[in-house]
């Protein structure tokens, strides 16, 4: 863990504003606040399945590092890279830091509203990828996808991170806590026509360091506390700053969930 000795409650809490937020590198958290990774290893994984793809897309890209990474270990263990890449986002700062970093892959990053149709024509892609995205877009998923083809992708679980969300929004009402379960997404895919091969969750230990870890989260990750500000929620931080200081990291439990679907073959 970083050295915060004789770190003051102003000053960790503009180092946590002041940090940019944009693309999804972590690595500001290290030493600051902790969170398990899922058994399954997706980006690894998804570097797999690139490895046997021949047109693939990266929805909700963010700032493409985990695609870049992916694309890496499919590398490294000598598979060719799919002939077609493609990936969107929709957030402008995250398109240029996606397109500066894809763009040596051989990636085409599209600019698109997370809740736009996506920009591509039926059956397009024999791969879709997609880690952590707002929504998923079943029926355009199901679209984009070849007969044969798959999705691969992980998501956010339910009430993820809610001991830190109820911190500041107090008690949620139980369709929000609920928002983003596997079996209703389960249902989403099957009803766009999607076979669901395989659906694993779990939940995972989180840890928060300093308080200029939690200002950094809420700022980076914007759903969890939507419109959050320094200022508008400056009480409960300094109260919270308090208690990690007394009783040391404030803990919280996220879930997430790997899709393995697939777009059945054409009957003859």
């Amino acid at each position: 863990m970083a050295d915060q000795t004789h770190r003051t409650f102003e000053d960790l809490v503009a180092e946590g504003a002041a940090v940019p937020t944009e693309g999804w590198d972590f690595s500001w958290f290290e030493g600051r606040a902790t969170e398990a990774r899922p058994t399954w290893g997706y980006a690894r994984a998804a570097g797999a399945r690139l490895a046997g793809a021949t047109a693939a897309l990266d929805v909700q890209t963010g700032g493409g590092e985990v695609l870049d990474f992916a694309l890496g270990t499919a590398a490294v263990n000598g598979s060719a890279r799919p002939r077609l890449l493609a990936a969107t986002e929709g957030w402008a700062p995250n398109v240029r830091k996606a397109s500066a970093l894809l763009s040596a892959r051989g990636v085409v990053v599209v600019a698109s509203a997370e809740d736009a149709p996506l920009p591509f024509a039926d059956e397009s892609f024999d791969l879709v990828l997609s880690r952590h995205p707002v929504r998923a877009h079943w029926p355009e998923i199901a679209r984009v996808l070849r007969p044969g083809g798959t999705y691969f992708a992980q998501h956010v679980g339910p009430a993820s991170a809610f001991e830190l969300v109820e911190y500041f929004l107090g008690p949620q009402p139980e369709p929000v806590r609920g928002g983003r379960h596997p079996e209703r997404e389960r249902a989403g895919a099957q009803a766009a026509g999607l076979e669901v091969v395989s659906l694993r969750a779990e939940r995972l230990r989180m840890e928060f360091h300093d308080i200029a870890a939690v200002v950094h989260f809420l700022r980076k990750v914007v759903w969890m506390v939507p419109g959050f500000t320094v200022e508008a929620y400056g009480p409960q931080l300094r109260s919270l700053h308090r208690r990690i200081e007394a009783e040391g990291p404030f803990v919280a439990h996220s879930t997430r969930h790997l899709f393995d679907a697939r777009k059945p073959e054409l009957r003859p």
